[in-house]
């Protein structure tokens, strides 16, 4: 095994992988389990190319076609978390776009986070803490989010718009007090998102 394939996978940040949870929810038919299964299908989205497939999943070639064969079966644990990292996000397209077009247009997107929220703002007497919120993301917000997102946004580059929907919704309630109140979260413990 090579060094390149030794490494682990990048890990991504509680936001983005929030995000990814939220789309796997929308799933109307479960994505392969196997790893045989997950390999046929990666190799359908790369027209049968073995030596592109085991590029983008950091193996030799020769392992991917061990496992389109079903000669290995049970791969190590960072084969396994990239083979169904890759399956998963490439898995019903049309499903995805679907609820992702329609958080960005009419639903919005629900938020369950539990962070440490500070605020800066006129009038403001609530000192930062530890909270645990749950609201609604408006449709405007929800389509910022998932544009960062699709364009390849870091976590940092997300959480000052999460912090700004949150605010919106939850500490201003949609403009109708706290007129200037800024809430920024920081020491994520969860978040989830639900389309």
């Amino acid at each position: 095994m090579s060094d390149h394939e030794q490494q682990l996978a990048p890990r991504r940040g509680k936001v983005l992988e929030a995000l990814a949870r939220a789309e796997r929810k929308v799933f109307t038919r479960p994505a392969p389990k196997s790893a045989k299964a997950q390999v046929k299908f990666l190799l359908t989205l790369a027209k049968g190319s073995t030596k592109a497939l085991a590029e983008r999943l950091g193996v030799s070639r020769r392992t991917v076609e061990r496992y389109r064969a079903g000669k290995l079966t049970t791969p190590q644990k960072r084969l396994q978390a990239v083979l169904m990292e890759e399956t998963e996000s490439e898995w019903q397209p049309q499903v995805r776009a679907q609820a992702r077009k329609q958080a960005s247009t009419s639903s919005g997107m629900m938020v369950e986070v539990t962070a440490y929220f500070g605020f800066v703002g006129r009038g403001s007497s609530d000192d930062g803490r530890e909270r645990s919120i749950t609201t609604a993301i408006s449709p405007t917000y929800a389509k910022q989010i998932l544009e960062l997102q699709e364009a390849g946004a870091t976590e940092e580059d997300l959480h000052p718009i999460v912090a700004e929907a949150i605010t919106e919704s939850y500490f201003t309630e949609w403009g109708t007090r706290a007129a200037g109140l800024r809430a920024d979260f920081t020491h994520v413990q969860s978040i989830e998102f639900r389309f």
